[in-house]
């Protein structure tokens, strides 16, 4: 698979699910469905890879926003390497890209590295867009 770099579930304990309130999610293959698609709010989706340095760059914004949205988003982070079905049925051919889903369905392709305000930007429309 030629991706370019641009610049299981388990039951939790309350105190599992306490521990990971306002941080990315790791997700994979196999939790992507429950996860993502049966979410009930919208989800952001960084596809990464660890030899990815803009992925390294981008991801303290992503982590910033699973603090700053906590509550009004989910934040989940997907590596591509372990994960190809999934970037391939996504159509994703340059990381970092985050992928904002609503209603199960992609919404909004954010690729590349950019600034936090921009990203905001780009974010917050998606959220605020109706789902077609």
């Amino acid at each position: 698979m030629g991706i370019v770099c641009w610049y299981s579930e388990q039951e939790k304990s309350p105190e599992e699910d306490l521990s990971q309130m306002g941080k990315p999610v790791h997700i994979t293959e196999q939790t992507f469905e429950q996860e993502v698609v049966k979410a009930d709010t919208p989800v952001l989706v960084d596809f990464w890879a660890e030899w990815c340095g803009p992925c390294r760059l981008i991801a303290p914004i992503v982590e910033d926003f699973a603090r700053e949205y906590e509550g009004k988003l989910k934040v989940a982070k997907l590596d591509v390497d372990d994960n190809q079905n999934l970037a391939m049925r996504y159509n994703i051919m340059s990381i970092p890209t985050l992928g904002v889903f609503k209603g199960g369905q992609l919404v909004e392709r954010i690729v590349g590295y950019m600034p936090k305000p921009e990203l905001k930007r780009r974010l917050d429309a998606a959220l605020a867009a109706p789902v077609s």
